[in-house]
């Protein structure tokens, strides 16, 4: 397993990037983080996950190369953020975001696939440097 830094451009489409980054956005919007699951996520807290977010949406934009822990600490958020309604978007998605669950969780699944081999050393585990 590789520990090099990838680019997003090098992993998945255009429309999985502005996926990514819209639902990393939700965060500082609709969605509730307590600090133990922006912890459980890998962040430091609530805090740490609002200025991580604003980050790797930066780098996202700006095909930035990532490492693992990052990649998978976004896919975490994204999965969460979307899906629950506890603590995430949840029922309001498409409302706040313009997208469908539908497209969502079409475009999330080859998300999914795509990072598989980057983000396995995650897998089970808080992602943590």
């Amino acid at each position: 397993m590789s520990e090099r830094e990838v680019a997003a451009s090098e992993l998945l489409a255009a429309d999985e990037i502005g996926l990514l980054r819209r639902a990393l956005l939700e965060w500082s919007g609709p969605a509730r983080c307590s600090d133990a699951l922006a912890v459980g996520m890998g962040f430091a807290g609530v805090q740490d996950l609002f200025d991580q977010c604003s980050r790797l949406r930066s780098a996202l934009n700006d095909d930035v190369p990532l490492p693992p822990v990052d990649w998978a600490r976004t896919l975490l958020a994204v999965e969460i953020v979307f899906v629950s309604d506890l603590a995430g978007s949840g029922v309001e998605w498409p409302t706040t975001t313009g997208l469908s669950d539908e497209s969502t969780i079409r475009a999330l699944r080859s998300i999914q696939r795509k990072l598989a081999r980057t983000v396995r050393p995650y897998y089970g585990k808080s992602p943590r440097e």
